[in-house]
């Protein structure tokens, strides 16, 4: 630590991408006007003027801007970073993700004892992704639980953030103008680890423990299982291809996934479109075959089921 990790920190952007689910982002955003510990702007990107509404949202503590173009994570993303240039730090949050109060605050405090970090992601005290979703109860029950947040960073280099948590240190990106890759559309899957491998030629990518949150994983508005599946597979594919992400993590990630949705394929849990999943696997695998395999397929798929 090369700076006194009492001084104030950077000034922080809480970022969110949001398609379709304006009650959540709604809630979400609500949530965090509640804390004490703010971040000193908001950024929300959408797709369509339904998605959030100023009118829909109480009066906030802090200033606000909403962006809209068109519909993608990466590319909604993309509209922020390319928005964002005043503050420090710009944390990504996902419109189902919960902070703790008092993460903001550790935020600051961690990009300034660590200069070297160029991106970091927190500890997850649940992740409804991994089963039926919590609800906002839920997570605020989860969170008033937890452990107070600790005073110092508690740093560990990782292979990749978590998208739903992930903060970046906005003056590397001045200097090396990386984005996420828009040729991953839609849902974007490993939009996250392929940011992270580049981000990591110009200095450390982390897990601090001091940033706590919980991730509701809520299940409406999402990509469909097809969709997914065929993702699972194309994009570690072409991220290889491309050369920022080693081929053992992508394939050990992509042999999992085919594995689990062929295994419950029978028996899916019921918040799960485990079928449709392994459709889109096979899909990709005959693509790959067939020299046809690319991220943005899933783009012609999507207009193929919406005729349907």
């Amino acid at each position: 630590m090369s700076r006194n990790c009492e001084a104030e920190g950077g000034r922080v952007t809480v970022a969110i991408a949001t398609t379709g689910r304006s009650d959540i982002a709604g809630r979400t955003i609500a949530y965090l006007a509640s804390l004490e510990d703010r971040p000193d702007r908001l950024i929300v990107s959408v797709a369509q003027a339904d998605d959030i509404s100023h009118k829909s949202l109480p009066p906030l503590p802090f200033p606000l801007e909403i962006l809209r173009g068109s519909k993608g994570s990466s590319v909604q993303r993309n509209r922020i970073l390319d928005a964002e240039s005043e503050n420090e730090v710009i944390l990504f949050l996902d419109d189902d993700f919960l902070i703790a109060d008092g993460y903001i605050s550790a935020l600051r405090r961690s990009f300034l004892c660590h200069p070297d970090i160029v991106m970091s992601t927190g500890h997850l005290l649940e992740d409804g992704i991994h089963g039926p979703g919590l609800t906002h109860e839920d997570g605020l029950r989860v969170l008033r639980c937890a452990p107070a947040t600790p005073i110092k960073p508690q740093i560990k280099q990782t292979y990749s953030v978590y998208g739903c948590n992930m903060a970046i240190r906005v003056s590397t990106l001045l200097k090396f103008p990386e984005r996420f890759d828009e040729n991953l559309p839609l849902y974007a899957w490993l939009e996250d680890m392929d940011l992270s491998r580049r981000m990591a030629r110009y200095g450390k990518i982390v897990i601090d423990k001091s940033l706590i949150g919980v991730h509701l994983g809520t299940k409406t508005g999402r990509t469909s299982g097809f969709l997914l599946g065929y993702s699972q597979v194309a994009n570690p594919v072409y991220l290889t291809r491309k050369g920022t992400v080693r081929r053992l993590p992508a394939f050990k990630l992509m042999g999992k996934n085919i594995i689990a949705n062929l295994m419950r394929s029978a028996f899916p849990e019921p918040w799960t479109d485990r079928a449709g999943r392994m459709r889109g696997n096979m899909m990709a695998l005959f693509d790959i075959l067939r020299g046809r395999s690319a991220p943005d397929r899933i783009l012609e798929f999507d207009q193929t089921l919406k005729r349907r």
